[in-house]
């Protein structure tokens, strides 16, 4: 059985994607191969961060027993992690269950795909302010259903313009939901809304980190 560095669990609330504002349980995994700007968990990053080790049956039990249906695995970059095909396949064994994964972009999903429709991808695709824009998988678009997500985090309006040009050229908005969100502190959200005017951006939602408006925005554990 697979074993986990886990940074945390908790139950809060969704606060970004498509299942914003709904109760979530939140598996945090430690480590991540990328190193963005405006990373806002990099305490986690290191693969040696502090964690608790928990197998794949006792990550499950964990969040069997809170009763919440939506899980979200997070990190650091959750699919690094050896042993995820086999927690996902365990997780999902519970209908009721719905399983997202927070990934950074620049991980193949194809071992990933296929496992379950409950299984959903929100994608980042790190834009040049992050300075990790060289690392982004394009391949991975194709993968990419109606269930998933692809966000872009913006923190000017030159990321802004990067990311209409590869909704555009990848044709995302028919693929999968599209999100637009603003670098805490970088950008103003109207800065994106009056964008999004301008170019008319049919299909595409601008979200706020609402979990960064009702706690503080450096807290653990929400």
């Amino acid at each position: 059985m697979a074993e986990f560095n886990v940074a945390e669990t908790f139950v809060s609330i969704n606060g970004e994607g498509v299942l914003a504002g709904q109760l979530s349980v939140f598996v945090r995994f430690t480590g991540c191969n990328l190193r963005c700007s405006f990373c806002d968990t990099m305490w986690a990053n290191d693969a040696d961060a502090p964690h608790t080790t928990m197998t794949t049956e006792e990550i499950c039990e964990a969040v069997r027993k809170t009763g919440v249906h939506n899980v979200t695995l997070t990190g650091g970059e959750p699919l690094l992690r050896a042993g995820m095909a086999e927690l996902l396949h365990r997780l999902t064994e519970n209908p009721a269950q719905r399983v997202e994964i927070e990934t950074n972009g620049s991980i193949d999903l194809t071992p990933f795909t296929g496992i379950s429709s409950a299984i959903s991808f929100t994608m980042d695709y790190k834009l040049p302010g992050s300075g990790m824009e060289s690392h982004m998988r394009t391949e991975n678009f194709a993968l990419l259903t109606e269930r998933d997500t692809v966000k872009f985090v913006a923190g000017s309006r030159a990321d802004l313009e990067r990311a209409l040009e590869i909704i555009q050229t990848y044709d995302l908005t028919h693929r999968c939901h599209v999100y637009l969100s603003p670098v805490f502190g970088r950008i103003q959200p109207v800065e994106i809304v009056e964008f999004m005017q301008e170019h008319v951006l049919n299909d595409i939602t601008m979200q706020l980190q609402m979990h960064k408006i009702i706690w503080d925005p450096d807290q653990r554990g929400v």
